[in-house]
């Protein structure tokens, strides 16, 4: 199926991982990385009537065990974060906690744990056949790599739905990150693994955290080509981001054949972020989300995993995204020009005492250019397309120029 407003096609069986436990993962009040804006998600795609479709299941999660941690996590790491979590004084910088970024907190362990039981969850789900589609938008912890805490991220979700995949049979997984941060976490715990694509599409690390993803950086010596970094500047906007995007992940996906595809949806390339230099709108990531979705069903049958991430415009822009990655994802997507309900609006004024978006969208014409029409080499965007094509596409069996 592909979702185009008004065709109503089939509804996929859809999960979505909600609780509000999961607000509990609190750095504190100064730290961007706000629970409200997990609950101002999910206030607003029940506002929407996502959460009341008949084929939506909302399922709490469940703490995941030490033994499911430990399928991506060193035992020593989920050891680290339990004494912090138990003791929040007792610090443990080199495993990334207690740090500016992932401050202690006193249950840091259950909170986290909670937030990867629901990709878990959503990956038993798919290997069951009870779900085709399942959304964790509270997850896309995809800085936490095998040994440390790392950018707002303990514990990677992610990461630990794709090995549930592997060990339940998939034979192999496409994960796609578009945060605007790179996905260095997920990309290192499968590095060397030939059954896990990792493709990224982000920020370049010249100005942003955490720094790395660069088009050189392609995967360990068994499994060459399956790490995919697409660095774009800063300034990018839709046309150009989404230009990047179709000049490399859609050909990527189909050489590589995966039988599920994980996403990470983090919202922070939007324009009115406070922490990023990209210039996405809410349009653009919308549509983002659709390729993705398209490129599931094209190529796996429809199973497909999609998680949250960044995103620190709390109010604005973040649950308008996440409810159009749920709609998406249940195959009910929410036009553009949707008018905000008005129950959820009245509660951010209320609460935040700011006023909230009208509409879903943000009202901007989306255009790019096909790479088809050519490179450009005196554009930025397209000479980072190109180093990551020069790359990788040769070990797909691809032609860097022309496929």
């Amino acid at each position: 199926m592909t979702y185009l407003p008004g065709l109503n096609p089939p509804a996929p069986p859809t999960t979505v991982s909600w609780s509000p436990a999961l607000t509990a993962y609190n750095f504190g009040p100064s730290h961007p990385m706000a629970p409200a804006r997990l609950d101002l998600t999910a206030r607003l795609a029940r506002s929407l009537g996502l959460f009341d479709l008949d084929h939506v299941a909302v399922v709490a999660p469940e703490v995941a065990t030490d033994g499911q941690l430990e399928m991506v996590h060193s035992p020593e790491f989920v050891a680290a974060v339990r004494r912090v979590s138990a003791d929040p004084t007792a610090d443990e910088p080199d495993r990334g906690l207690g740090t500016t970024d992932d401050p202690a907190f006193a249950g840091m362990h259950e909170a986290a744990a909670r937030i990867a039981g629901g990709s878990f969850e959503a990956a038993s789900r798919i290997l069951d056949g009870s779900a085709l589609h399942a959304v964790n938008f509270g997850g896309g912890m995809h800085h936490a790599n095998r040994d440390r805490a790392s950018g707002f991220c303990i514990y990677n979700d992610a990461a630990l739905a794709i090995q549930k995949l592997l060990d339940g049979g998939v034979s192999k997984v496409a994960y796609i990150d578009v945060d605007a941060h790179h996905g260095d976490g997920t990309e290192s715990i499968f590095w060397d693994d030939p059954r896990v694509l990792t493709l990224s599409l982000h920020e370049s690390g010249l100005s942003l955290f955490p720094g790395t993803g660069w088009a050189n950086e392609t995967g360990g010596p068994n499994a060459e080509g399956t790490a995919v970094n697409v660095a774009v500047p800063a300034g990018t906007g839709d046309g150009a981001w989404l230009r990047a995007f179709h000049a490399v992940v859609p050909q990527l996906i189909a050489a590589f054949a995966p039988e599920v595809i994980v996403s990470q949806h983090g919202c922070d390339s939007h324009r009115d972020d406070p922490l990023t230099n990209l210039k996405l709108s809410v349009d653009g990531q919308r549509e983002a989300i659709t390729a993705v979705g398209n490129l599931a069903d094209r190529h796996c049958g429809g199973r497909w995993i999609a998680t949250g991430g960044g995103g620190y415009s709390i109010c604005e822009v973040v649950p308008r995204i996440w409810s159009h990655l749920i709609a998406i994802a249940a195959g009910r997507p929410v036009p553009l020009r949707t008018p905000v309900p008005e129950d959820w609006r009245a509660y951010v004024e209320d609460k935040f005492g700011i006023a909230a978006p009208g509409l879903m969208g943000d009202d901007v014409e989306l255009w790019w250019r096909s790479w088809e029409a050519g490179f450009d080499p005196n554009d930025a965007v397209d000479r980072s397309v190109m180093a990551t094509r020069k790359a990788v596409f040769p070990l797909h069996g691809l032609d860097p120029w022309f496929d």
